[in-house]
């Protein structure tokens, strides 16, 4: 039988109801993730903007982050995951690129020198719906509205469809700051960055934090029955062909063969590497 996590997170309960098979892997038989290229390109732009909101405001300026971006980079590039990926020269200057794009981006949706600065890269402990809930909130601001809980994203903006989805993550956030401090932030925000950025933005009340709350509740007792039962079913899709796991996992082998046959997997899936 597996044992409950001490703490559950936004990306972890993600990573359960994506596929809970993946979840084991994960977080009970502890076999490595590392981070591929589009993570790593995530973490170094987080890091740059954590740095650069944490000066005065008028030092938040692009010149600055370059700055902070080519003091940051030996740590990178020197870091066993980044090395892992064996990028060429060539390979290293586009991640360079695509993470100064990211980075850059965050001007064109505001002015950080305009921002009141809260806390960033803040670890916050919370139960939400009687769930021990663990999460990093990027920044929190601090608005003519009240707070705004505000979280960088690297990744493509979600299709519309989705979007509910998307900020189920920030309105959590949200939720912890109210356990913490007992007051409800007014807004949640997703900043979408890169070349065309993209900001994403929810107004919090009491409804949104119940609602998405007891959503995080029903996908930790669905992990409690797996747990106890020790069964932990695939979800096989068009995900298997990046997921870290494929080389052990027949199911995901299948399902990544039948959609190769039928033309409906990229080529440059990672995950074809492991089968």
């Amino acid at each position: 039988m597996a044992n409950l996590p001490r703490s559950f997170s936004v990306s972890a309960a993600g990573m359960y109801k994506q596929c809970p098979r993946r979840w084991k892997h994960r977080y009970v038989d502890k076999i490595p993730d590392p981070p591929g290229e589009a993570a790593l390109i995530g973490t170094f732009a987080h890091h740059v903007l954590e740095m650069l909101c944490e000066k005065d405001p008028e030092q938040r300026t692009i010149d600055e982050a370059k700055k902070i971006a080519r003091d940051a980079w030996p740590e990178t590039e020197n870091n066993s995951d980044f090395k892992s990926l064996n990028l060429s020269e060539a390979d290293q200057k586009e991640f360079r690129w695509k993470a100064w794009t990211a980075i850059e981006g965050l001007w064109g949706l505001e002015n950080p020198s305009e921002v009141n600065v809260l806390s960033t890269e803040k670890k916050i402990s919370a139960t939400l719906s009687d769930v021990p809930f663990f999460g990093v909130i990027d920044r929190l601001d601090e608005t003519s509205a009240g707070t705004a809980v505000t979280d960088y994203k690297t990744g493509k903006p979600p299709d519309p469809s989705y979007k509910e989805d998307a900020l189920n993550q920030i309105v959590l956030y949200a939720a912890a700051v109210q356990f913490e401090t007992g007051k409800l932030p007014a807004k949640g925000r997703l900043l979408y960055l890169g070349k065309n950025s993209v900001e994403l933005e929810v107004d919090i009340s009491e409804e949104l934090i119940t609602k998405s709350t007891g959503q995080f509740a029903e996908t930790w007792e669905n992990l409690r029955g797996s747990c106890e039962e020790d069964t932990f079913d695939t979800q096989v899709g068009p995900l298997c062909g990046w997921c870290p796991y494929a080389g052990i996992c027949e199911d995901g082998q299948k399902e990544i063969k039948k959609r190769l046959a039928a033309g409906r997997m990229r080529p440059d899936a990672p995950a074809l590497q492991l089968i």
